[in-house]
Parts: C-alpha cells; sequence; structure tokens
C-alpha cells in the first residue's frame, strides 16, 4: 500500500511539470503566431495611412495653386483699375491746374486794375479834400464865421429845435397817457360791475310772524300779558298785536334780536304750548340757531369770494354783519361785493387777487361791532385785524377804504375803488329825496361860509363840489388851505357814504373893449 502511494506521488511529480512545461510552449507558440499576425496587419494600416496622406496632400497642393492663380488674377484685375483710376486722377488734376492757373492770370490782370483804380480814387480824394477845404474858406469868407462858429450856431438851432419838439412829443404823450388811462380805468371798472351782479334789499326795523288763526293772538298774549311781557323782556324786541290778520310784528332795531325772537315766537307757535317757561326755553334755542347761523353765514361769504384761512372770531364777526345795513344796504352783501370787484379789478391790473379779496372781505368788519364799541367802524375794524394778526397790506386797505389815511399799496386802492362802486350802485343804499337835497344844500353853504368864495356847485350825487373863488382874493398858494380846511369842516359837521371831492378853482379874466 505504502508503495502504491509512493508510486501515485512519483507519477504525480513526473507528470505535472511535463505537463505545464507542454502547456507553457503550447500557449507561447498561439501567442507568438498572434503577434505576427498583429504586426501584419498593423504594417497593412500604417502603408494605407500612408497612402491617404500622400492622396491629400498632393489634393492640397492642387487647392492651393488654383487659389493662388486665382487670387493672383483678381489681384491683377484690382491692379488694372486702380491704375487707370489713377490716370483718370491725374488728368482732372491737370485740368484742375491749367483753370487755376487761367484764373490766377485774370486775378494778377484786375489786381492791376485796382491799383490803377486806387490811384485814381487816392487822387480824386486829394481834389476833393482840397476843394472842400476852398469852399470852407469860401464860406468862412461870406458868412464871417469859423467853422467852430457855424458849428456852434448850427448846434444852438438845433438843440432849440429838438427842445421844442421833445417839449410837444412829452406833452401830447402825458395827453395820450392820460388819455389812455382814464379809458382803461373806466374798462377795467365797468368790466368788474358787469362780472359782478348784486341784488339789493333793503331791511327794515321790523318783521312780521304769520299765525295760522286770530286766536292764537290770545295765547301770545296770555294771561294778563304774561306771556308777551316775558317774551318782550327775553329778546329785548317789542311785540305788536293790532288788527292785522294773522300777524304779529315784532319790532326793534337790533337785527339780531329780532331775529331771534321771530325763530322763537314761530318755534313756540308750531309747539303749541306757551308760557313763560316755555318762551325762556325757545328763546335760548333761538340765540343758539342764530349764533349757529352767524357762523355759518360767515363760512359761506368767505367760501363765496373764495378767502380762506380767517381767524374763526373774524368769521363770526362776519357772520354778524348780515344783520347789520348801512344807508339800507346789507353790510354783509356789500362786503362780499366789494370783495369780488376788488378780485376782478385785482385780475385786470395784475395784483394779488386773492390779497385784494380778503381786504375787500374786511374792509368793513368794524361795523359788526361798532354799536357796541366807541369808535369810528374803521378804527375798530383795524384793531380787530390787527388783533387777530391780518397782514400790513389788509391793516392798511381798512384803514384807507375811506380816505382817512393815504393808501400805501395798490390792494388798498383797489378796495377804495370796490366800495364806492358798490355804495353807488342803482338801489344799494337808501336815501329819501329830502335826505340828499339837504346834504347837497349844507355841502354848498359849508363852502360859501368861507372867505373869498364866489360860488360853489354840489355836482355827481354830493360826490364832489366845486368852489370858484375871487382870484384877487385867494391866490394859488391860499387855494391849498382853503380846500384842506373845506374837507376838514365837511367831515367835522356832516354824514355821508364814501367821500366827497373838493375840487376849488381860481380864474383870472381881462375884458377890454375896441371902440
Amino acid at each position: 500500500m505504502p508503495q502504491i502511494l509512493i508510486a501515485v506521488v512519483v507519477t504525480l511529480v513526473i507528470v505535472v511539470p511535463v505537463t505545464y512545461f507542454a502547456s507553457v510552449s503550447y500557449c507561447k507558440r498561439v501567442a507568438e503566431s498572434k503577434i505576427g499576425s498583429a504586426e501584419d496587419k498593423a504594417r497593412e494600416i500604417i502603408d494605407e495611412a500612408v497612402k491617404a496622406a500622400e492622396n491629400k496632400k498632393r489634393e492640397s497642393m492642387l487647392e492651393i495653386k488654383e487659389e493662388s492663380i486665382r487670387t493672383k488674377n483678381e489681384l491683377d484685375k484690382e491692379i488694372k483699375e486702380r491704375r487707370n483710376e489713377i490716370q483718370r486722377n491725374e488728368r482732372r488734376i491737370i485740368q484742375k491746374e491749367e483753370n487755376l492757373d487761367r484764373k490766377l492770370e485774370a486775378i494778377e490782370k484786375k489786381e492791376a486794375g485796382f491799383a490803377a483804380k486806387e490811384e485814381e480814387i487816392n487822387r480824386q480824394k486829394a481834389e476833393v479834400s482840397k476843394l472842400h477845404e476852398e469852399r470852407v474858406q469860401e464860406l468862412e469868407r461870406i458868412s464871417r464865421l469859423t467853422s467852430e462858429q457855424a458849428k456852434d450856431y448850427l448846434l444852438k438851432m438845433v438843440e432849440d429845435d429838438v427842445k421844442l419838439d421833445t417839449a410837444k412829443l412829452i406833452k401830447e404823450m402825458e395827453t395820450r397817457a392820460k388819455e389812455e388811462a382814464g379809458k382803461k380805468a373806466r374798462e377795467y371798472i365797468v368790466t368788474a360791475i358787469q362780472k359782478c351782479a348784486a341784488d339789493h334789499v333793503s331791511e327794515s326795523t321790523i318783521s312780521v310772524v304769520q299765525l295760522p288763526n286770530d286766536e292764537m293772538k290770545g295765547r301770545i298774549i296770555g294771561r294778563e300779558g304774561r306771556n308777551i311781557r316775558t317774551l318782550e323782556t327775553m329778546t329785548g324786541v317789542d311785540l305788536i298785536i293790532d288788527d292785522t290778520p294773522e300777524a304779529v310784528i315784532l319790532s326793534g332795531f337790533d337785527p339780531i334780536r329780532r331775529e331771534v325772537a321771530r325763530i322763537a315766537l314761530e318755534k313756540l307757535i308750531v309747539d303749541g304750548r306757551i308760557h313763560p317757561a316755555r318762551i325762556e326755553e325757545m328763546v335760548e334755542k333761538a340765540q343758539k340757531e342764530v349764533e349757529s347761523m352767524i357762523r355759518e353765514e360767515g363760512e359761506a361769504a368767505t367760501l363765496e369770494v373764495g378767502v380762506h384761512g380767517i381767524h374763526p372770531e373774524l368769521l363770526r364777526l362776519l357772520g354778524k354783519m348780515k344783520f347789520r345795513t348801512s344807508y339800507g344796504q346789507n353790510a354783509l352783501k356789500h362786503s362780499i361785493e366789494v370783495a369780488q370787484l376788488s378780485g376782478l379789478l385785482a385780475a385786470e391790473i395784475g395784483v394779488d387777487i386773492r390779497l385784494a379779496k380778503r381786504a375787500g372781505l374786511l374792509h368793513d368788519i368794524g361795523k359788526s361791532v361798532d354799536h357796541e364799541m366807541e369808535g369810528s367802524h374803521i378804527q375798530i375794524g383795524v384793531d380787530l385785524c390787527r388783533k387777530y394778526k391780518e397782514s400790513p397790506t389788509i391793516i392798511n386797505a381798512v384803514e384807507a377804504h375811506h380816505g382817512d389815511v393815504e393808501p400805501q399799496s395798490l390792494v388798498a386802492c383797489l378796495v377804495q375803488a370796490a366800495d364806492a362802486i358798490s355804495a353807488a350802485r342803482p338801489g344799494a343804499r337808501r336815501e329819501t329825496l329830502e335826505t340828499y337835497s339837504n346834504r347837497l344844500q349844507q355841502l354848498e353853504d359849508i363852502a360859501n361860509e368861507f372867505k373869498g368864495v364866489d360860488k360853489s356847485f354840489a355836482i355827481q350825487a354830493g360826490r364832489e363840489i366845486r368852489i370858484m373863488v375871487v382870484p384877487d382874493q385867494i391866490s394859488d398858494a391860499d387855494m391849498v388851505l382853503l380846500a384842506r380846511d373845506i374837507s376838514k369842516q365837511i367831515e367835522n359837521e356832516l354824514e355821508y357814504p364814501g367821500q366827497i371831492k373838493i375840487n376849488v378853482i381860481r380864474e383870472s379874466r381881462v375884458t377890454e373893449y375896441a371902440k
């Protein structure tokens, strides 16, 4: 058994190496055969690539030769064209040079002619200068004046003529300017009046309250007249109950109190309960309602005019002017109209429209409280405007709108004009014929009282008085003092709307007869 194993092992030892070497030699032969075939294929591929490269090279060389031949042909063609163009330009330049040469020759000929003419002109100038000197000498001999003396004489004559013509021209221009200014002023004023139309309603000192029936009169009077006494005491207004059917008349000079009484009485009539306690309650409600109405009227006036930023207290005072009249003209309506007219006039002459409207609206603000405070409505208005921080322009317009002080701005002048226009409208102010006639007569009487006055005539509805003086007694300097004294006396003795123009005329006449 061990011998078998040994034999097997020996066999294996012998067989395995032999098998290994046999397989290795076989694999080596197979690999060498594959390598040889691969080298052959590589050589074939390289040969084919070399052949293809040589073919491509020949083709490229052919293309390059063709391209170079074509480029050479194009360059030859272009060079030929450029050469032809250069030849044409050379011929054109040669022609221009020839033309320039001909022109230069012509210019040289003209210059030679100009030189000859210049010599001729210089010769003529010398002759003219010589003749001028001879003429001056001859003129000096004839006139017996030197040239300087003659020049001074001529200048003096021309100066006198120019002065005369200038004076005439200045006079004509001044006259034309005055005419144009008057015409323009009339156009502006007429335009403003036409654009601002207003209704004029004259309030009276009474108000009428309609009753549903005559039995209501007894209830208003009350037992032993207690109701009517309470109403009169609370409102300060007189109630007139007469035979007028279904109506009660309220009489009083204070329009605000009268309005409070009217509203309270109408509320009592609607309510039906009329007794002293109820009357006091209704009067308080009516007072609050009137106060609210006053503020609303002031705000409405500013909105209508287009003025903003007015102090609330001034708004309330404006509203109070609804219940204030001047010569029968409603003060608030008058102020609104003056504001509108001031704005229209300002627009015509290029002044600040809003400032003019503001001044026009506030110009009579003093009338709202002039019956409660001492002083004229102008001074009261100025104090109110200062108190509520209005601008100096507004204050001056309020102060100057009746001519008490000199206007310091165009706005103040416009307010003066607008105030006069509003007051002068037909029907704007109520005035009896007797009062009107008396004022005219008083104007003439005041003027006639002064020494040296010959005659006086009140004209233009009492807005102007013309005074004829005796020339022997009143000199030109005395006329100024006389006019001032008459204006002061008129201001002290008369009451009148607007302003009155005092026109003093002094005329000297000499009469002689030829026999």
